[in-house]
């Protein structure tokens, strides 16, 4: 487990210390196992990002305050040079980064994001979090998996979706895929 994780994991606990709630009921609140949401306050497995996102907004604090440990202070605007923009989490068949980290109380939370090339036939990974979402690919080609509903999304394709439904992507082929996520 990265030091970057255990200070995420620490801050988390801190936080359901100060609002007196025990990690059984975060999860049952969060619609959660709580065996699942121990896997992830243990370090046994990493945090989705939709979770955090949920964990920020029960909370209410900013998802950057929750990942950097440092409250986002800008309120007119936020620029994010190529290159510089803070890797959110570390899942093996994703990569995120956090577009607009720096902005306070921001109404979405836009990601650039790189799902590995993956030929296999394994089955897409659903998962679910509060909200909507609009992902809009860069690059390669994305099979996306919404409510049931399959979908191939080629470089210049968007989709825009109720996140409380079940969905998830993988890169198709042997070339990563990059898009945009914005999550409100």
């Amino acid at each position: 487990m990265t030091e970057e994780i255990q200070d995420i994991i620490a801050r988390i606990k801190v936080l359901r210390e100060i609002a007196d709630i025990s990690a059984e009921t975060l999860a049952k609140e969060l619609g959660f196992s709580p065996q699942e949401y121990r896997s992830w306050e243990s370090g046994e497995k990493d945090f989705p990002v939709g979770v955090l996102i949920k964990l920020a907004a029960y909370f209410q604090v900013d998802l950057t305050e929750l990942i950097e440990g440092q409250a986002s202070r800008l309120k007119t605007y936020c620029v994010t040079r190529a290159g510089h923009a803070p890797e959110v989490s570390r899942r093996p068949m994703y990569s995120y980064w956090n577009l607009a980290y720096a902005f306070h109380r921001k109404k979405a939370e836009p990601f650039l994001v790189e799902a590995k090339a993956d030929t296999s036939d394994k089955a897409i990974s659903l998962n679910t979090h509060p909200g909507q979402e609009f992902d809009y690919v860069l690059e390669g080609r994305l099979l996306i998996s919404v409510g049931g509903h399959e979908l191939t999304l080629n470089a210049g394709d968007c989709i825009y979706y109720d996140s409380n439904e079940p969905h998830g992507m993988k890169a198709i082929g042997d070339t990563p895929a990059r898009f945009l996520a914005f999550v409100f």
